[in-house]
């Protein structure tokens, strides 16, 4: 550090010595002016100082008890009371008032980063890493912060209750005001996941956006409460906009293993390549088994039963009818692939059912040529039997007595 102040004051008085013949002195001269490049003003200012360069240090007791730090600017009673540290920036009574070792913090507004310390001990830590990096702007914003590092906040009472979560961005009037330890979360408008104490990696759009979300992980909210389930998204202004299928049918929304949304109904051949007829493919379908089932509570808290298929027993049929998440395990079930599959037995079976209704078509046809033939050959038989009753009665009604020969 010592290496680098003497850097930046060769450089200052190069800079000083360019312009020297054009420089005038003022009158009255100007005070608080200290060696080091350090500047004191107001009560107790930059009391302790020893070592410590470019410090800039206006309003009672601020940066009071700095002795060895550089590069640190204290704007208001009290700011940065406790510091000894480097490249702080606190404005505003209160702001930083606590920090003694965190260092690259900014604090503007009365009380922001009050609490703040420095290192947390903590092993994984770079030294100097706890209680750093942080952005306050905002009256109070990051007030209880003590350990937490790399944490934005922007707003009145932003991440005021946070402690030792890091990471967090919090924009908005009461953003993240509940957050305490949770880490990697990020609430833009006013209120947003201000209920959220220990959740972590929750991301939350809009005026109260995430407002249910309390200690569950990985959140999406964008425009609503959400609720406090692990792994999920909400979006407002969804379920009520009904989309009437009037004119251009709207497209079906889908979501990969990645996240990644987009149209399902895309059909046009610009779309496609190798395309081939299904055949026998579409068989499969026949060894399919539908079942009933619940989902678990965690997922479905109305236990409704529903039903539909097993992905894995789906993918023993087919592999190419279920969809995979990232581990490559069995996750969902292509239904509308297996919607095609039906169609091609649906066609299937209808050009059977054609042709056996040519078939029959045609035997029935043969069977009335055949009624027809019979009709007339019965009529021809009862015509020949009326004629046989004809003759047979008129030998009888002549009466002829057969004649005997006596053989002498």
């Amino acid at each position: 550090m010592k290496t680098t102040i003497q850097l930046v004051l060769s450089f200052i008085i190069l800079c000083v010595v360019a312009v020297a013949p054009t420089i005038q002195a003022v009158v009255p001269p100007p005070d608080g002016g200290y060696p080091g490049g350090n500047t004191a003003e107001g009560q107790n200012a930059l009391l302790n100082l020893t070592s410590g360069g470019f410090n800039t240090a206006v309003g009672w007791l601020s940066l009071r008890s700095e002795t060895t730090g550089s590069f640190n600017t204290a704007v208001g009673a009290g700011t940065l009371f406790r510091n000894n540290a480097d490249e702080n920036t606190a404005i505003g009574v209160g702001a930083l008032l606590s920090n003694n070792a965190g260092i690259q913090n900014t604090a503007t507004g009365a009380f922001a980063l009050f609490s703040n310390t420095g290192p947390a001990n903590n092993p994984s830590w770079p030294s100097g890493i706890g209680g750093s990096f942080n952005t306050a702007n905002g009256d109070r914003a990051l007030f209880s912060n003590t350990t937490g590092s790399g944490n934005t906040a922007i707003g009145v009472q932003t991440l005021v209750s946070n402690t030792t979560g890091a990471s967090n961005i919090a924009i908005g009037v009461g953003a993240l005001f509940g957050n305490t330890q949770g880490i990697f979360n990020t609430a833009l408008g006013n209120s947003s996941l201000a209920n959220n104490t220990t959740g972590n990696g929750n991301i939350a759009l809009g005026i109260f956006a995430g407002s249910a979300v309390t200690i569950a992980d990985s959140v999406i909210a964008i425009g609503a409460a959400g609720e406090d389930v692990d792994n999920s998204c909400y979006i407002g202004q969804i379920y009520s906009n009904i989309q009437p299928q009037v004119g251009t049918d709207p497209d079906l929304v889908t979501i990969n293993s990645n996240g990644r949304l987009g149209r399902a109904n895309v059909s046009s051949r610009r779309y496609k390549h190798d395309i081939q007829p299904l055949h026998k493919a579409s068989e499969a379908i026949y060894e399919l088994k539908p079942v009933s089932f619940r989902y678990h509570k965690q997922y479905d808290q109305t236990q409704t039963i529903a039903f539909g298929l097993i992905a894995e027993e789906v993918a023993e049929v087919n592999p190419d009818l279920v969809g995979r998440n990232p581990e490559g395990q069995p996750e969902s079930v292509r239904y509308e692939q297996i919607n095609a599959m039906l169609l091609n037995e649906f066609l299937k079976e209808h050009s059977r059912g054609e042709e056996q209704d040519c078939k029959i078509q045609q035997q029935e046809t043969i069977i009335a040529e055949l009624r027809s033939e019979m009709k007339a050959l019965a009529a021809t038989v009862n015509k020949q039997a009326s004629q046989l009753q004809k003759v047979s009665a008129s030998i009888e009604t002549r009466g002829a007595k057969p004649q005997f020969v006596q053989n002498q």
